[in-house]
């Protein structure tokens, strides 16, 4: 009788605890999926995998105890254009958020700033019809293709991101301004093309990417 009574108090807190545990538990302790759209940046170009920028970000993330997924939907050579024609199928049902970093290849073409912007929107029209939130990342053009071409350029990702209430970084690149160097000082946080970040170039990036994401989480698990 003694043990049938033990087992039974047992039980009933072990039930309790589950339950306990169950309420308690908060839901963002459930993994976050988020989908990185972009080129060859995000896909980690030149480097070892655990340098890319994905890598990177998932260990960012991780060491301060956040349960994330991070998808690598970096393409090498990608414009706004190829993000937009794969954005639909590359958001898969358990994608709940979504950074988007494209523009430096529409630049290398030359190719219309209207163009651009109608692919962004196109985007986020994409991220808005699945209820996904986006952390949307800018670029800006050199001079040389004149005041007017970049001027028209650069307001496109502040606008877009705005008009889609997204969040909004301004350049990829801000974690290698934000150290304080000067464009003939980069060689050590650049691979020789002087195009791609090294290792420690990511590094400095997730650093300054990284509280904008944190921010895009604090969204989804609202």
């Amino acid at each position: 009788m003694f043990h049938w009574f033990t087992y039974g108090l047992t039980t009933l807190r072990n039930k309790a605890l589950v339950a306990f545990l169950a309420v308690a538990t908060p839901a963002w302790a459930e993994t976050t999926h988020l989908l990185a759209l972009g080129d060859s940046l995000t896909q980690g170009y030149g480097l070892i995998e655990q340098e890319g920028f994905v890598p990177q970000l998932r260990v960012w993330l991780a060491e301060r105890g956040h349960d994330v997924r991070v998808v690598n939907a970096g393409v090498s050579g990608d414009t706004t254009a190829g993000g937009l024609a794969r954005v639909e199928w590359s958001l898969s049902p358990e994608i709940q958020g979504m950074i988007v970093a494209l523009g430096g290849n529409d630049l290398l073409r030359g190719i219309a700033p209207e163009a651009v912007r109608a692919n962004v929107e196109g985007i986020l029209r994409a991220a808005a019809a699945q209820e996904v939130e986006v952390l949307l990342i800018g670029m800006q053009a050199p001079g040389n293709y004149g005041p007017d071409y970049k001027a028209e350029f650069d307001a496109i990702f502040p606008e877009l991101a705005e008009a889609y209430g997204a969040l909004y970084l301004d350049s990829f690149f801000a974690g290698l301004r934000a150290e304080g160097d000067s464009p003939g000082d980069l060689s050590a946080v650049m691979q020789p093309d002087g195009i791609h970040p090294n290792g420690e170039g990511v590094r400095r990036i997730v650093a300054v990417i990284g509280p904008r994401v944190e921010d895009l989480l604090a969204r989804i698990n609202r």
